[in-house]
């Protein structure tokens, strides 16, 4: 090996072992980062989560909870992490009315219904029924079986095509239940809401 050559090799090692000692540097900085996050409630900290699922997902909480808004949760994050980062439900919430342990989904609306007058579960303002749209997200099979052209199996169908893949962002994705059509698409497209 020629004196040039060897000055250039020498060269390359020592930009490699500074490119490497970098490298460590900042993963060390994303280590104590995760660690920070580790111990956080859902929805605190950075971007990673425990499940190392990816990116964080945004989602609206609303009805009868403490503090409603948008909130920016850990991927793989549940429902009841949803609520308790609201602020927790209300003295008049109807927590059973939810699935509190289906997954969020990155734009999901959750509905947490309250007991109104006379025992009446009222979402968002109104009692549940024909007057407004039912949450995707949080939906019963009492509420889905109210929507033509469902049935409670249907009904049952799409709660654990939803559980089963950790909520749904988009209406359109139950076209994938069996035994839905085109028709009965645009039912569900008018009284469902992500």
């Amino acid at each position: 090996m020629s004196r040039a050559q060897f000055v250039v090799y020498a060269a390359i090692a020592v930009a490699l072992l500074l490119v490497g000692a970098r490298a460590i540097q900042a993963g060390g900085g994303e280590e104590q980062s995760f660690a920070a996050t580790a111990g956080a409630a859902p929805g605190e900290g950075g971007r990673f989560s425990l499940s190392g699922e990816g990116a964080d997902v945004v989602v609206d909480v609303t009805g009868a909870v403490a503090r409603p808004g948008v909130y920016r949760m850990p991927a793989g994050s549940r429902v009841n992490d949803a609520v308790a980062r609201a602020g927790g439900a209300g003295p008049d919430a109807v927590l059973e009315a939810i699935n509190l342990a289906a997954r969020l989904a990155d734009g999901q609306q959750v509905v947490v219904p309250a007991r109104g007058p006379g025992g009446t579960v009222a979402v968002a303002g109104g009692p549940v029924g024909e007057e407004g749209p039912i949450s995707l997200g949080t939906a019963t099979v009492e509420q889905l079986d109210t929507i033509d052209g469902i049935g409670p199996v249907t009904a049952e169908d799409i709660i654990e095509f939803r559980d089963s893949h950790g909520g749904l962002a988009s209406v359109d994705q139950l076209d994938q239940v069996s035994g839905i059509g085109p028709a009965t698409m645009e039912a569900l497209r008018a009284r469902l809401q992500p």
